[in-house]
């Protein structure tokens, strides 16, 4: 991989005003770019207008015209992207830059399309969300702006810290046993000191006093096992606590997410946030935290012990200590990228997990099961050599820092020994000392494997806390609307897209007034989905605005809204649990009387009570014990019992036998009467009734009106209508060779 080098401003300053003054007009717009054609870090500068392209780098500077430029495109290479475009049957590059600038350069290429089709570029957003880290230049993982080499530690535990303030009585409790706990440890080596000196290595050994020596030293290793039970129950509840707080604090988030916010994570990935990360955090606080104020405790207390009975050997027994602190703090980087890459594989695995088992049907139907085994053995093996790896170094570290450790052991040996045998120390402060060097020396040990612990800490609760920070694309604004509508809803020049440089929808336009039914008609990827979730307001449009009776979507509050929408989709989700909660779940709190109506009137009733369990059928696993045309109808059932005042039916009556697709249309007519419908079919002749038809083309609207205006007319809606009449009168054999 090429160095990342710095580029100073004035060299794109530089490449700004020689492509100004090539391009010799005032230009529309300008884009920066960082990589020649060999990947190779320069200062480049382009600037465009509705006639020609001018990009300056180094020393070379090209103009295009736009009207000559064909199939203009973003690319993206590994670690770089690049705008091409053909001319002339031949495909050149016109700029390249590393993925910092990756979403400049989505913008630009979308610019450029507009401009080639003489379009107004004024909707295109200036935003520009960073796809790698501005400071160090790695990429980010999808859905994630966490750079694992820049991440800031220090404010991540000023964030960590308040979660456990709610708890700061237990946990002062907490702090008190430590104290009490290090000074027992203090006294017991006076204890074994004076037992030693004073009972067992003297010329005359006495009796008095002894029992009560023994006795103290009971009490004292009793007092020594109860201290840390008791702060090992305080910590339990409060981390029980904790966790519930953290997971419920991410749930909620989750929850409020716009669904473009979610579609930038895996299933898997949001699941490990709520249970694996909450508990990481956890285990910081109540376990990490506590280790490093216990070990700088018991170190402080013993040393200042230690130098008090004798200063000179201290200083050698602790001479280790900075080393083994130095040789941490040095490698601590080392250990937490290495670490890095081991959860990222272990949260890979988790990812692959959940996507087997959710899609484990269509694995059985597939007969994919070898696959799906050499898939996961691949990620498994990826993290055994990960986690070997690690391991390998880690234990390549350790030994290391067990010798230092083990020279102040020896020093005390060397030095307490040889004054015992000049007659100037005792048995008793060589015992003491040794009873102290254990106790400082064992918690650094364990301090050793610190570094690791907080390092996966700081990961998680740096994954937590982007969720937590996440801006929503959708969000209520301060005076949100929260009122009764109508159904009168009015699209004005509407422009939408999933990425920054390609519209899905453009201009569109559009009425559909209270009570009207509007057909959405078009091939699959012009935009009819799109049109429905932008009025359910999963997404909010790029230019221009979508009201409903009036006010435009944004003011409306989120939750008043949706609950005046009904959806019945054509692949209809069902949750664990029975028939009547699944059609319950539209209105909580509804009777049971509310239900039992919504499901005749859905056509649903009969089919429920033939089942023996009635409306308490469990349906499993996404409704996968019911048929499809039971799943269509229960959801039919839900959106009756919602009463909504807009409906949108996506494909409802899709991949149906005749019969339960009539039973389908009979309990729609029923569910649309009086209210205003979007509705999405690719089978037309189900749209015939429809108020309005509008059919898209290339993500705009081609044309609209009735059927039979839309017929006479002859157009794209007249031609889909004669290629599926066509399609019904073939043979089946005949269909599938012309469908293929």
């Amino acid at each position: 991989m090429l160095p990342r080098l710095k580029i100073d401003s004035h060299y794109y300053d530089d490449a700004m005003q020689r492509a100004a003054e090539a391009f010799g007009a005032e230009p529309l717009f300008g884009f920066r770019f960082d990589l020649d054609r060999d990947n190779v870090p320069c200062a480049g500068y382009g600037c465009a207008d509705a006639e020609k392209v001018c990009v300056c780098r180094g020393e070379e500077v090209m103009t295009a015209e736009i009207d000559s430029m064909d199939d203009i495109e973003y690319v993206q290479y590994i670690g770089c992207a690049a705008i091409e475009y053909t001319f002339d049957g031949e495909r050149y590059e016109l700029c390249r830059s590393d993925m910092k600038n990756a979403v400049a350069l989505q913008n630009t290429v979308k610019r450029l399309r507009s401009l080639r089709e003489g379009k107004d570029i004024g909707h295109i957003s200036e935003n520009e969300d960073e796809t790698a880290c501005p400071v160090c230049g790695t990429p980010y993982r999808a859905g994630s702006k966490i750079c694992p080499n820049c991440a800031d530690r220090k404010k991540l535990l000023t964030r960590l810290l308040p979660v456990a303030k709610p708890h700061a009585v237990p946990l002062l409790i907490s702090l008190v046993l430590y104290f009490a706990g290090v000074g027992l440890s203090i006294y017991n080596g006076m204890i074994n000191r004076t037992l030693v000196d004073d009972y067992l290595h003297t010329d005359t050994p006495k009796q008095e006093g002894f029992w009560w020596v023994i006795a103290v030293m009971v009490g004292v290793a009793l007092f020594s096992a109860l201290l840390p039970m008791v702060r090992g129950i305080i910590f339990a509840k409060v981390g029980n606590r904790i966790t519930v707080k953290l997971r419920r604090d991410v749930y909620e988030k989750v929850q409020a997410m716009s669904l473009s916010g979610i579609s930038r994570r895996t299933a898997g990935e949001i699941i490990t946030r709520v249970t694996s990360d909450t508990d990481v955090m956890r285990e910081f606080l109540v376990s990490i935290l506590p280790d490093v104020l216990r070990i700088s405790l018991t170190f402080i207390g013993i040393s200042i012990a230690m130098f008090i009975i004798n200063w000179k050997l201290t200083l050698m027994i602790l001479v280790p200590v900075p080393l083994i602190i130095l040789m941490f703090y040095f490698l601590r980087g080392f250990m937490n990228s290495i670490y890095h890459r081991q959860w990222h594989a272990e949260e890979a695995v988790n990812s692959l997990l959940h996507d087997v088992f959710s899609g484990i049907r269509v694995v059985k139907v597939f007969g994919t099961e070898k696959y799906e085994n050499e898939r996961f053995d691949k990620a498994a093996r990826r993290v055994r050599d990960i986690s070997k790896k690690n391991e390998v170094t880690w234990n390549k570290i350790m030994p290391f820092a067990e010798f230092l450790l083990g020279i102040g052991e020896y020093a005390i040996l060397f030095f307490v020994g040889s004054a015992i045998i000049a007659g100037t120390s005792s048995l008793g402060e060589l015992t003491q000392f040794l009873t102290y060097v254990g106790l400082i020396y064992g918690p650094l040990r364990q301090a050793a494997f610190l570094p690791r612990r907080f390092a996966r800490a700081m990961t998680s609760a740096a994954k937590v806390f982007e969720l937590i920070d996440e801006e929503p694309d959708v969000a209520n604004g301060e005076n949100a609307v929260d009122r009764e509508i109508t159904g009168n809803i009015h699209f004005e020049k509407v422009y939408f897209g999933y990425n920054n440089y390609e519209d899905v929808l453009k201009n569109i336009t559009l009425d559909i007034n209270k009570g009207e039914m509007a057909g959405i008609v078009g091939r699959s990827g012009v935009g009819k989905s799109t049109m429905i979730n932008l009025v359910m307001r999963l997404y909010d449009v790029r230019s221009g605005r979508i009201t409903v009776d009036g006010v435009d979507l944004r003011d409306y509050d989120q939750h008043c809204l949706r609950s005046q929408i009904g959806v019945v989709l054509q692949e209809t989700y069902l949750f664990r649990g029975t028939i009547y909660s699944n059609i319950a779940y539209a209105r909580p709190g509804c009777t049971s009387d509310d239900v039992i109506r919504a499901a005749k009137l859905a056509n649903a009733h009969e089919f429920i009570m033939r089942l023996p369990d009635a409306y308490n059928t469990l349906v499993g696993e996404r409704g996968q014990t019911l048929s499809g045309g039971e799943r269509q109808r229960i959801a039919i059932a839900r959106a009756i019992l919602r009463d909504p005042k807009i409906l949108i039916l996506d494909e409802a009556t899709a991949s149906l036998d005749t019969k339960t697709e009539k039973l389908i249309q009979d309990a729609l007519e029923k569910l649309i009467s009086g209210r205003t419908t979007l509705a999405i079919a690719h089978r037309l002749s189900t749209l015939r009734n429809a108020t309005k038809l509008v059919v898209l083309e290339r993500g705009e609207i081609e044309e609209t009106g009735t059927h039979e205006e839309l017929i006479l007319n002859k157009k794209r809606y007249y031609k889909l209508v004669m290629a599926q009449r066509q399609m019904s009168k073939m043979p089946a054999k005949d269909r599938e060779k012309s469908a293929s």
